[in-house]
């Protein structure tokens, strides 16, 4: 079966989840995501949006955390504060999904300016509530294409940490946890002891060297690099038929 390289992302992401889990959740492929797993190996998921809605099970994708069918159904609805502090902060959910504008070799995200701080070629939108997910949940997934724009040896600007300089330096500041997996367009990528990304698995038809030429630093490969598995039939019809029907996010249109 045919499918896209967006449609091959949410689902790789929606595999990082677990029956268990509880996650604080994202708009757009993060969303499909999370939805793809609680409707098929996770349907014990816990689903939480910034806006505040707990344990949330909306039957159609949201346009924004303020949608209101976020609500319906859902176990708690609070103010954003409480879920800022009282869950987030709290170290009560164990996913977060992030994104920006690079992704640097350890991890760390940069949402706010490319180039120099006080004069930018571009100032982004800054953090959000991207650096508090970062720092207090026990895993973050990334899920986003890749260029060596998007992916430099160093960001310009930690926004959101990663493993900073190496696992010794998130713990350095009193942080546990940290990046998961990066899920791009060519490969599953994750961390290794020292807390530097590698390649884990190549999606079919990626190669090394698309790979290579598309990471702003000499990026390492697993011993073992596998192929990344590929959606099955059930997981698209969820996506196609359910989630993303005009393919807003997986770029297929019905």
């Amino acid at each position: 079966m045919t499918y896209t390289n967006s449609e091959l992302m949410v689902v790789s992401a929606a595999r990082e989840l677990t029956d268990d889990d509880s996650v604080l959740v994202g708009i757009g492929m993060p969303n499909l995501a999370c939805n793809v797993a609680k409707r098929t190996h996770a349907p014990g998921l816990q689903m939480t949006y910034e806006s505040g809605t707990i344990g949330s099970n909306p039957e159609s994708p949201p346009l924004s955390i303020g949608d209101p069918g976020l609500a319906s159904g859902a176990l708690s609805i609070e103010p954003m504060t409480n879920s800022f502090n009282y869950y987030l902060q709290a170290n009560r959910l164990d996913v977060g999904f992030l994104g920006g504008a690079q992704i640097d070799k350890h991890g760390n995200i940069n949402s706010t300016v490319i180039g120099d701080y006080d004069d930018p070629i571009v100032r982004l939108p800054g953090s959000g509530g991207a650096c508090e997910i970062a720092c207090h949940v026990d895993r973050t997934l990334v899920v986003t294409p890749h260029s060596e724009r998007r992916f430099p040896e160093e960001v310009d600007f930690i926004t959101s940490p990663g493993f900073v300089g190496g696992r010794e330096g998130r713990r350095e500041l009193g942080l546990e946890g940290g990046p998961e997996a990066i899920i791009t367009d060519l490969a599953v990528c994750r961390f290794d002891e020292a807390g530097e990304m590698y390649v884990d698995s190549l999606h079919p038809e990626a190669t090394r060297e698309e790979v290579r030429e598309n990471t702003g630093w000499e990026i390492a490969f697993a011993d073992d690099v596998k192929t990344t598995p590929e959606p099955d039939e059930e997981e698209l019809r969820i996506i196609r038929e359910d989630l993303d029907p005009d393919g807003q996010y997986t770029g297929r249109s019905e």
